[in-house]
Order: structure tokens, then C-alpha cells, then sequence
């Protein structure tokens, strides 16, 4: 395995993929422990990776705003090419990765790629995210193209400053006192990843009538969505029920998670966040690959149903009348109910104050 002195890791894709691919930077420092190690990410997912501990610099391309245009595109390349890279690794599949990677200039380019630019990578290796997970599919990468045999998987991680952990544990004690809260994201990127208004609502009515807590999450995109489902419940308006949507930095959404007891949430890239805080996690999965994206850690819960065309991987499900969306319908909040009480019974108690266990990321899969 070469010695490699300055190494680039490249994820410009969403939450969630961004997420996926910290165990690999934590590997990387373990093989590599006097490298330059650099991630290469979009600007508005900052929060998620600036403090990581396992890298050297943060590099951060503004993919909406002033990056998104050729000449600055082409600027921002060269600015890397400046750099000189020994080993660009690049972990997701699309043209503006591709292109970054392929044209890096680094002395050695491996990872995933669109066929035009394959041609500046010394190694192409494919995304099997529709057979294992994601993240043991970036470790095939880091094996067969890089030469590491010594995997440190601790899962995925995510800090913040002190003094946002401290932020959101006292906003959370002025909003709720000593009640046990529960989060809820109800928004994700696909319709198809969404299980029901109604059912949320349903989940966050029986909660708050148990003396829970409900805490709404997600970002501006999801405000409307949030605000329809909170019409729908029976005690809308309870002093337990506070809604954070569109309010929240990155940052600020994993320190409030510290302060929960359980994770009530879609498919999607908060979901990842709530892995990283080590808070237990109750999901519902439709569109997605269970095996590429299951929430990676062992005290969490997955729940789907067989659905004769999962996984479909679409945004919109093209299936008509009752069986639209017949893998999110066919979820019932009874069954939802049965495993947020099994995790609170078995955990109970807030996420920050939960021992992690090294290795244990094998979530439980409910297939109904």
C-alpha cells in the first residue's frame, strides 16, 4: 500500500450520502495517521463535517450559488488541481463528482464514476448500494482500489460545538421541563419515502397522551407538510407539541437529538443524523434499498411491507388508487406504536446519555 501524503475524499450529493461516508474518513486516518486528509463536500452540509476529527480540511464547493456555473466550476478545479493530490477517492456516482475527481490532477483516482470521465480514473469500482450497505460498499473501495486491509468502522459520527449542545439542551428544558421528548421528521427528498400525515399525527396524539413530548423537525421544504399533519391531531394544541421545522441549522437538529429519547422518522437524511447522535430510531422504509440504507446502528428498527415492487427507487409512485403508495399506506400505526414502546422500554432515557457499542450496526428489519 503507497504512502500517500495528501489524500481527497469527494461526497457532493445529499444529508444522508454525506453522512455515509464518515466511517471511511475514520479509516482512512487509521491507515494514514500522518496524511493530509481532506473532504471535499457541498457548502450547505457544512455543519455536518467541518468538525470532524479524522480530517484535516473541509473543502466545500457552493453547488447552488456561485459554483454553479462553468467558469467558476472550472476555477474551483483548478484551484484543486493546485493542491496536488496523491489520492483522490471519490464516493458517489454523478457527473459534477466525476468531473471534479477526473480532473483533479491527483496521481492516483479511484472510486465510483459516470462512464465519460472513467477515463482520468486509475480504478473504477461499482456503487452496490442495491446488495449491501452503503458504507461497506465505500469500504470495498478503500480495500480493492486503495490497498487497505485495516477497517475501522465506528459507525457514523457527527460533532458539534460545545456550546450548540448547550444551546439546545437549554431550549429544549425551557420548551419542555423534565417531560421525555420524542423527535418526529416527517419530511423526506421523495414523496415515496413519506408514510402518511395521518398516521404521524395519530403516533404524536397517543404520545402526548402517554406524557410524551413531540418535537417536529425538518427543514423550510418541509414546513407545509409538517403544518398539515399537526391539523390533523386531536391535541394540536398541547403545551407538549413544538414544532422546530425550518428553524434548525444541521448543527442545532443533532443537538436537539441529544436531548430525545427515541427518533420517529422517515427515510432520509435527518434519519442519518439521528444514527451519528446515537439516538434509537423507529423508520419506515418504501422506495429505498434496505440493504444500501437501513439506519446503521442495532438499536434501531426498520419497518416495510412486501410490496411486490419494492424497491422501486422512483419519487413518485405510479401505481393508481388504493395501491398508491401502498408501501407507505400499508404501515398501520398499531405496528409503528409496538416498536417506538419496545425502544422506549428498552432505552428510555436521552440519546446523549446512551453507551455506544462498537460494531453493533446491524439495525432490526420488520418486514410486515
Amino acid at each position: 500500500m503507497d504512502g500517500y501524503k495528501k489524500i481527497l475524499v469527494i461526497n457532493l450529493m445529499h444529508l444522508g450520502d454525506l453522512m455515509l461516508v464518515t466511517p471511511v474518513l475514520r479509516t482512512l486516518r487509521k491507515n494514514f495517521p500522518s496524511a493530509e486528509i481532506d473532504l471535499l463536500a457541498d457548502k450547505k452540509l457544512a455543519d455536518l463535517v467541518v468538525l470532524n476529527r479524522w480530517i484535516d480540511r473541509c473543502l466545500l464547493i457552493d453547488k447552488k450559488g456561485v459554483d454553479d456555473h462553468l467558469p467558476t466550476f472550472v476555477n474551483f478545479i483548478m484551484k484543486l488541481r493546485a493542491e496536488r493530490f496523491d489520492l483522490v477517492i471519490n464516493l458517489h456516482r454523478n457527473e459534477r463528482a466525476s468531473a471534479v475527481a477526473a480532473w483533479s490532477g491527483a496521481k492516483k483516482i479511484v472510486g465510483y464514476s459516470k462512464p465519460f470521465f472513467s477515463m482520468w480514473f486509475d480504478r473504477v469500482l461499482p456503487n452496490l448500494k442495491a446488495v449491501k450497505h452503503q458504507i461497506h460498499s465505500h469500504f470495498d473501495v478503500l480495500r480493492e482500489a486503495v490497498g487497505i486491509e485495516r477497517i475501522d468502522d465506528g459507525g457514523l459520527e457527527m460533532w458539534i460545538e460545545p456550546s450548540v449542545e448547550q444551546e439546545m439542551s437549554a431550549r429544549l428544558e425551557k420548551e419542555f421541563g423534565s417531560t421525555k421528548v420524542i423527535a418526529f421528521n416527517i419530511g423526506a427528498s421523495w414523496l415515496t419515502k413519506r408514510w402518511l400525515d395521518e398516521y404521524f399525527a395519530e403516533c404524536a396524539d397517543r404520545l402526548i397522551e402517554r406524557g410524551y413530548g413531540i418535537a417536529f423537525l425538518g427543514g423550510p421544504m418541509d414546513v407545509e407538510i409538517v403544518r398539515a399533519c399537526v391539523g390533523k391531531m386531536r391535541h394540536q394544541s398541547s403545551d407538549r407539541l413544538k414544532i422546530f421545522t425550518g428553524q434548525l441549522t444541521l448543527a442545532q437538529v443533532a443537538g436537539l437529538l441529544d436531548q430525545c429519547v427515541l427518533f420517529l422518522t422517515t427515510d432520509s437524511g435527518p434519519m442519518h443524523i439521528g444514527v451519528a447522535r446515537n439516538i434509537p430510531i423507529v423508520t419506515m422504509f418504501g422506495a429505498s434499498p434496505v440493504p444500501g440504507f437501513y439506519p446503521y446502528d442495532a438499536k434501531d428498527i426498520l419497518i416495510k411491507t412486501p410490496e411486490r415492487c419494492h424497491p422501486c427507487g422512483k419519487h413518485e409512485c405510479p401505481r393508481a388508487g388504493a395501491e398508491n403508495l401502498a408501501c407507505m399506506k400499508n404501515i398501520p400505526v398499531d405496528v409503528v406504536m409496538k416498536y417506538v414502546d419496545e425502544l422506549l422500554s428498552e432505552y428510555g432515557q436521552k440519546a446523549k446519555d446512551i453507551p455506544r457499542v462498537y460494531g453493533a450496526y446491524q439495525c432490526q428489519v420488520v418486514e410486515l
